[in-house]
């Protein structure tokens, strides 16, 4: 089996990482200490998603007629890991161009390809993703926000929670029950939702994850166009599967983990490497980091040969947040004290791998669709 990276792909990430060491400033640490959702580097990644976009890296995967360049879905996964390493620079954005865009692209009408594809492709446009719910958390068949046809408009009403990025978003990726007779996954309708309709209310959730992370979005009698509707009436389930299929490996955050176990063996005493116990630990948190990447580079071999996802998305999205996680504990343990200081790097690992394990759905939620979708097991 062939694991060298071809001759492009290898160049297309060293010259990927030459314009990381151009663009990000000598602060940039501490900018991306509290990770994508925050202010400082939501700011900084209008300038630096249009600085990409200049160059055909924000969507370079996407077709050349919606922006792209018709790139490999490995030049994709080299992107997503450079990025991640560095703490993500795209910040909020690289939701648009993983999962939002091609979803759109795949679903939508021509109107809606015109309307949104471009500004994505462009990197200026927040979105943020209404999925989970205050009584229904990662389960989203068991979601409770309606959205009931009178006349050309929909009419929402609910909320939703742990939303990021709701307060720098223009639009809202929005999952809601379209039939309020339906269950489970039936009568499910996406909507692309302009957050400055009136009736919209978006609320920070304070956590210890960092500042203005997470937040409740409260829909009271909005009224949304009919042609706001992404793909058939009743049938977002299947939307919505095809954007989680996008979006579980969409963020390589086993990349991150990487790097900071880098720093973490950087930071190290003289000699603290000749402990026999400490060295096996820093093994298996590497070993972790290679199991999250070889399981995601499974999916995007999938998706590069044109086939259907898999469970494998979910088996590849629970390693990552177990080397996450692992990196986490272990940085915070050799750390010491001054681990928990706020702004260093451990501390800031520790936070972002709080989001890892709810993000995308709970890790819960993921073993019980491997159970289901892989191992055959009935869900309960």
């Amino acid at each position: 089996m062939e694991l060298e990276w071809s001759p492009e792909d290898a160049a297309f990430r060293r010259e990927l990482a030459d314009f990381l060491d151009a663009e990000l400033p000598p602060d940039w640490d501490e900018l991306a200490k509290d990770g994508p959702g925050s202010e400082a580097q939501a700011a900084f990644s209008r300038g630096f998603c249009a600085a990409l976009a200049e160059r055909g890296w924000l969507t370079p995967h996407w077709p050349a007629e919606v922006g792209g360049r018709g790139a490999s879905a490995w030049q994709h996964a080299i992107l997503g890991e450079e990025l991640w390493s560095r703490g993500e620079p795209r910040g909020p954005q690289y939701m648009n161009v993983n999962w939002i865009g091609p979803t759109i692209l795949r679903y939508g009408s021509e109107e809606q390809r015109r309307e949104h594809l471009p500004r994505i492709a462009r990197g200026d446009v927040f979105w943020c993703q209404g999925f989970s719910e205050p009584d229904a958390g990662s389960d989203l068949v068991a979601l409770r926000t309606r959205a009931i046809r009178d006349g050309g408009d929909y009419v929402v009403d609910g909320s939703k929670i742990w939303t990021s990025y709701a307060n720098h978003a223009e639009l809202c990726f929005l999952l809601a029950r379209s039939d309020p007779a339906s269950a489970r996954q039936r009568g499910l309708s996406v909507l692309l939702v302009p957050m400055s309709l009136p009736g919209i209310e978006v609320r920070d959730i304070p956590s210890v994850v960092g500042e203005r992370y997470f937040h409740e979005v409260l829909f009271r009698g909005v009224r949304v166009p009919g042609s706001a509707r992404l793909g058939p009436e009743g049938e977002g389930w299947d939307v919505v599967s095809y954007a989680l299929q996008y979006e579980r490996v969409g963020a390589p955050r086993y990349a991150r983990a990487a790097r900071t176990l880098d720093r973490l063996v950087r930071a190290l005493p003289p000699g603290a490497l000749g402990d026999p116990a400490l060295a096996a630990r820093l093994g298996e948190a590497r070993a972790l980091c290679e199991a999250a990447r070889l399981l995601s580079y499974r999916v995007v071999d999938q998706r590069a040969r044109g086939e259907a996802p898999t469970a494998d998305t979910n088996v590849a999205r629970v390693a990552g947040t177990f080397a996450e996680q692992w990196v986490a504990d272990l940085a915070l343990e050799l750390a010491g004290p001054a681990g928990f200081e706020a702004g260093s790097f451990a501390d800031s690992q520790f936070r972002m791998a709080m989001t890892a394990g709810v993000a995308v759905g709970a890790t819960e939620v993921q073993l019980n669709l491997i159970a289901s979708r892989w191992l055959g097991l009935p869900r309960e």
